[in-house]
């Protein structure tokens, strides 16, 4: 079996800082701390990424690149299910680029290219979940007026932005790390997806509190869980 190449020097720059703003914070992590990751010097990283910024201008290329086809996917949702896997998609996403987002305000602070890129990046959110709307109402499963399906859009790209901050928030020590994520996905998705319920009908709202129902509660480091049935959600919580 032939050898793998191996990964160029810039791209295993690109996976560590990558890892390392995830885990501590991008204003935690100094490029010097990302050049001992990978036990190289300084120099070296300079060579390929003079400046910090640089590095998360590459990162955020890679995310842009990545979220740009998925919100494509918005225009093949024809019910709850489809709405489902796309939302959890989007979050998981954000999720392996989540350092965007937890440090957002400081990002788009000091970094002029990011404070209008990312603007358009809830822009096309928006028009996705528009779509996501349209392809819901075409199927028969969704009836909204129309004056109300940019706020219901704009709403819904207010969770996918800020739940990762609200999950943080709730639960500072463990929110952000991998072995809580699915959870917080999960949680994320049905909430984003629960704004849909009032304009749904019958049986796809009774599918969504289906899927709801079968991820409350549930341990993802549990695997013998994944079979099991999933508590009654206590709605009083």
């Amino acid at each position: 079996m032939a050898k793998k190449a191996p990964r160029r020097t810039a791209q295993r720059i690109l996976e560590a800082a990558l890892d390392l703003f995830n885990r501590f914070g991008e204003p935690n992590v100094s490029t010097t701390l990302v050049a001992s990751e990978l036990n190289i010097s300084p120099g070296n990283l300079y060579y390929h990424y003079p400046a910090k910024e640089e590095l998360i201008n590459k990162l955020y290329e890679a995310y842009e690149a990545e979220l740009d086809e998925l919100l494509h996917a918005s225009e093949g949702v024809h019910d709850v299910e489809d709405a489902w896997f796309f939302m959890h998609s989007l979050f998981e996403l954000i999720w392996r680029y989540r350092f965007l987002y937890r440090d957002l305000n400081d990002l788009l602070s000091k970094n002029r290219r990011l404070e209008t890129q990312f603007q358009l990046v809830l822009k096309n959110k928006a028009r996705a979940i528009r779509q996501l709307i349209a392809g819901l109402s075409r199927a028969g499963h969704l009836e909204i007026d129309v004056h109300e399906v940019d706020t219901l859009a704009q709403s819904m790209v207010v969770v996918l932005t800020y739940w990762l901050s609200y999950e943080y928030v709730r639960n500072p020590r463990e929110a952000l790390e991998p072995e809580h994520a699915q959870g917080a996905l999960m949680r994320g998705g049905l909430h984003a997806l629960h704004l849909l319920a009032p304009y749904l009908g019958r049986e796809q709202r009774r599918h969504l509190l289906a899927l709801g129902n079968a991820y409350n509660g549930e341990d993802p480091g549990n695997s013998s869980s994944a079979g099991a049935a999933a508590p009654p959600v206590d709605m009083a919580v």
